[in-house]
């Protein structure tokens, strides 16, 4: 079942709509078309009681203003790209620094504030809502035309799929996530008793600014190991300010979906599984938080209130060659695939 209002307006007069679905098992997801944006998540826990897993705003001017990606969409290029700039068959081009001295999240105004296009909306075999956004040529810098396509679909049992393609008519570069922050708990406590375990034996080693050396560490025995179920407080102050690292994720073939990460949260009950075609995901405990920011609700979203599991391409993939390549050239079809899993024990 899909419902569709009207969410607000944006100053330039753009029409923003939220998407309501709902299938059969427990599940709400609500959806706005700024920034392809998933701003509610309902899901069971073990008492059988539907609540809201994801961080996000109740009215669009809270979306408008800065926040930390709460639920969006974030591209061009996901995560951080070093100096504001990268060089592809010889040309080099400049990106904003909005991060330091470095480029994150595709630059001052990415795909997160941008309104997409309802391309199709299907209740058939399950919910389906098929986004669309058109990023011209050299926008926030980058080359070539792209046109990306976003499918989110309620699928079989609690889980949410999403697929997401595009296509360029030059090269360019291309790294695109889902930005949501999950507390399992429905935001009543910190997030430092949930069980993760990540299905990675590694992370891309993170220099000054969280830009990547180009080594790989391993992570067992270190504060960084999740390879077995391990409490996120158990070391996060020995990683100051908490976790925000890339874990490259243990698959054996690449573009194939595989488990990247599970969180348990003992007090709900409620357990969500990843699984991914990417072959990195960044896994980050809300350590910029600081509870000056009031949610859905009035909820005040401290530090360490939230997790995200961002599906990625690796951070600076263009300065580190031996990295998964995110260069997209024309003819080429961008394709992942990501979907949340819930359960409950």
């Amino acid at each position: 079942m899909i419902h569709h209002v009207v969410f607000g307006q944006t100053p330039g007069g753009k029409k923003v709509e939220k998407l309501i679905l709902r299938n059969k098992t427990g599940l709400k997801l609500e959806l706005i078309t700024y920034g392809a944006t998933i701003s509610s998540l309902e899901v069971p826990g073990r008492n059988g009681k539907s609540e809201d897993v994801v961080a996000g705003f109740d009215n669009l001017g809270a979306y408008l203003h800065e926040h930390p990606y709460f639920g969006c969409m974030v591209g061009r290029y996901a995560n951080r790209i070093a100096g504001g700039q990268f060089e592809l068959d010889g040309v080099t081009y400049s990106l904003a620094r909005n991060n330091g001295d470095n480029h994150l999240h595709g630059g001052v105004e990415g795909f997160d504030k941008k309104v997409w296009n309802i391309m199709e909306v299907n209740d058939r075999p399950y919910p389906s809502v098929l986004l669309s956004y058109r990023s011209e040529h050299l926008e926030e810098g980058y080359p070539g035309n792209l046109d990306v396509r976003h499918r989110i679909t309620l699928g079989p049992g609690n889980q949410i799929t999403l697929d997401t393609e595009a296509r360029t008519d030059r090269p360019t570069i291309l790294n695109l996530t889902n930005h949501s922050y999950f507390n399992l708990t429905a935001f009543r406590k910190n997030i430092y008793d949930y069980q993760v375990m990540i299905h990675a034996r590694s992370i891309t080693e993170a220099g000054e600014g969280l830009i990547p050396t180009g080594k790989f560490l391993d992570v067992r025995g270190t504060p960084f190991d999740f390879t077995m179920p391990t409490p996120v407080g158990k070391n996060i102050d020995r990683v100051p300010p908490g976790y925000d690292h890339n874990y490259v994720i243990d698959r054996k073939e690449e573009n194939v979906p595989v488990p990247v990460a599970e969180v348990y949260d003992p007090l709900s009950g409620r357990v969500l599984k990843v699984i991914s075609t990417q072959p990195g995901v960044q896994f980050y405990t809300g350590n910029f938080l600081d509870g000056s920011l009031k949610g859905k609700g009035g909820v005040s979203y401290g530090r360490h209130s939230a997790f995200c599991l961002e599906t990625q391409h690796f951070p600076d993939s263009p300065h580190h060659p031996h990295f998964p390549s995110t260069v997209l050239r024309e003819g080429e079809l961008f394709k992942h695939s990501t979907i949340f899993a819930f359960h409950v024990k």
